[in-house]
């Protein structure tokens, strides 16, 4: 059996034909060069490495490392040749796929891809945090983009084990959507596309910065889910949301992402306006017993559609924009 990356396969192939060789593993490291160390257990392989080293060294230099990006756990992916095959396992890297100008090479996507309505039409190959193995296989991506927190390490770990190529990255930020479109841009081989696409998003989040700063900021409770009730710290994207609009996070500093919240800390944080995901818990009617949280008593409880603030790829501007108007009517 021979697993060896396709330049040193091919000077192998050319200069041995004859040989062959039971065991012969290339690892493929950030060192194009790194082979593994039971190749020199190989007494076949040992007559030809020298040679075959020397030749792939310029091959390998303007090819297998011709496109080369980190993702957010520090893993670094290189490819021969743009992707050609790319499959996304969350929605809103389907989204962030087809901003890059990859749209036209992704194969399947995630359940919940509504965004650009392209994608709704390809075929799921993963729904609520889980993979359809068989189908990834026959699909044969050579590039498959996972959501570093939505997936687990030993998720991900099994899907490199298999062969695939995963490039798992986390939105936290605004400022992370660009980040990602470039990166995937760079490795579908649309980086003209992505980076204009990134700049425009750039463009309009800097526009909003600049018309909200110095405004009057407002304690806020985020409320994602209202039974249980369920919120967000302040290192979600929908915190950097709020920051960008004038607005402070009521539960910051809980210590899980999205903790889980009694009405009796909502009546400690008393908080000034209330921005919530579900458009039947914005009616006074579901917060009895909370009538003295300012919020509350003002009135002041607004629902926005979950569809455009809990989004993580490019479409979330329109969440961003409408949260910065709520919060505007909760300053006056």
């Amino acid at each position: 059996m021979l697993v060896l990356a396709s330049p040193v396969l091919t000077v192998l192939k050319k200069q041995a034909p004859s040989i062959e060789v039971d065991v012969f593993v290339y690892a493929e490291t950030r060192d194009v060069l790194d082979l593994h160390p039971v190749i020199t257990r190989v007494p076949a392989v040992k007559r030809v490495v020298r040679f075959a080293v020397f030749m792939v060294a310029a091959a390998v230099a303007g090819s297998a490392h011709a496109l080369q990006a980190s993702d957010d756990r520090g893993v670094t992916i290189s490819l021969a040749r743009p992707a050609q095959r790319i499959v996304s396992l969350a929605p809103h890297l389907a989204e962030i796929a087809f901003a890059a100008g990859a749209g036209a090479k992704l194969l399947g996507v995630s359940s919940f891809s509504r965004h650009p309505t392209e994608a709704q039409r390809l075929p799921e190959v993963a729904s609520h945090g889980r993979v359809d193995i068989e189908r990834l296989i026959t699909m044969r991506p050579d590039l498959v983009l996972a959501w570093r927190s939505g997936h687990s390490p030993l998720q991900i770990a099994r899907l490199e084990r298999l062969g695939f190529r995963v490039f798992a990255t986390e939105v936290r930020l605004l400022a992370d959507i660009p980040r990602i479109v470039r990166l995937v841009g760079a490795l579908a081989g649309s980086a003209d596309v992505a980076e204009g696409r990134a700049r425009q998003f750039e463009r309009d989040i800097g526009d909003l910065r600049r018309r909200y700063a110095g405004v009057r900021r407002v304690a806020a409770f985020l409320e994602i889910w209202h039974r249980p009730m369920l919120t967000v710290n302040g290192a979600h994207l929908i915190s950097d949301a709020l920051r960008l609009c004038g607005g402070r996070n009521v539960f910051a500093a809980a210590k899980t992402l999205t903790p889980v919240v009694s009405r009796e800390q909502v009546l400690d944080a008393r908080p000034e306006t209330i921005v919530t995901g579900g458009f039947a818990s914005e009616a006074p009617q579901a917060w009895r017993g909370l009538e003295s949280v300012p919020a509350v008593r003002n009135r002041r409880i607004y629902a926005i559609d979950p569809d455009l603030l809990h989004g993580q790829g490019p479409h979330v501007l329109e969440g961003v924009r409408v949260l910065c108007e709520r919060l505007e009517l909760a300053r006056k």
